[in-house]
């Protein structure tokens, strides 16, 4: 097994009808957070929604990067926060920040956000998370639901989510980037 902490999965182009109309998967990229034996995890980075961020948590909407929105962070757990943050070495485990991997970290929303704010450089907050059991993510990269790719440092934070699918594709130095070209609906094609 290879491990994919701090790896892109970008959702392969389907047609509606194999994931199921709005689908929170279609077309979205997802940062793989923690990935091991037992399973993975990690955020849609894609997928902003309408909900201000101080409806859900007071203090923190003038402290998250722009679009300054809650994203959703994938369709496990609605009703739980996380935030992700990106950090040049200032994590401070005593602060809530906890270092994941390559200047990424997530922050506790629970420490006060004056405190935070000064020691990352961005924030998104997310409303739930994609997860995997064993052997499940595996079994959907196997069947071709996914691609695999290297992340950038600004991707996580892009000002643009909505067209994150589409450039980090479009990037790929394979066949891969033509899937940027896949049409939402092939019928209209």
């Amino acid at each position: 097994m290879t491990d994919l902490t701090g790896r892109l999965l970008v959702a392969v182009p389907q047609e509606q009808s194999d994931l199921g109309e709005g689908d929170v998967f279609t077309r979205s990229v997802v940062l793989v957070l923690h990935h091991d034996e037992e399973g993975a995890h990690g955020l849609i980075l894609n997928r902003p929604l309408s909900a201000e961020v101080d409806t859900v948590l007071p203090g923190w909407q003038e402290h998250v990067s722009s679009p300054d929105c809650v994203f959703q962070g994938g369709p496990v757990s609605l009703d739980t926060a996380l935030a992700l943050a990106s950090s040049e070495g200032n994590e401070d485990e005593s602060l809530g920040i906890r270092s994941l991997f390559d200047g990424m970290c997530l922050v506790d929303l629970d420490a006060p956000p004056p405190i935070i704010a000064p020691v990352v450089d961005s924030l998104r907050i997310y409303a739930g998370y994609a997860g995997w059991g064993e052997g499940q993510l595996e079994g959907e990269i196997d069947v071709g639901m996914w691609f695999v790719v290297d992340a950038q440092p600004g991707d996580a934070f892009s000002p643009d989510p909505d067209g994150l699918w589409a450039r980090i594709l479009k990037r790929q130095r394979s066949s891969v980037s033509f899937a940027a070209t896949f049409p939402a609906d092939p019928d209209l094609n």
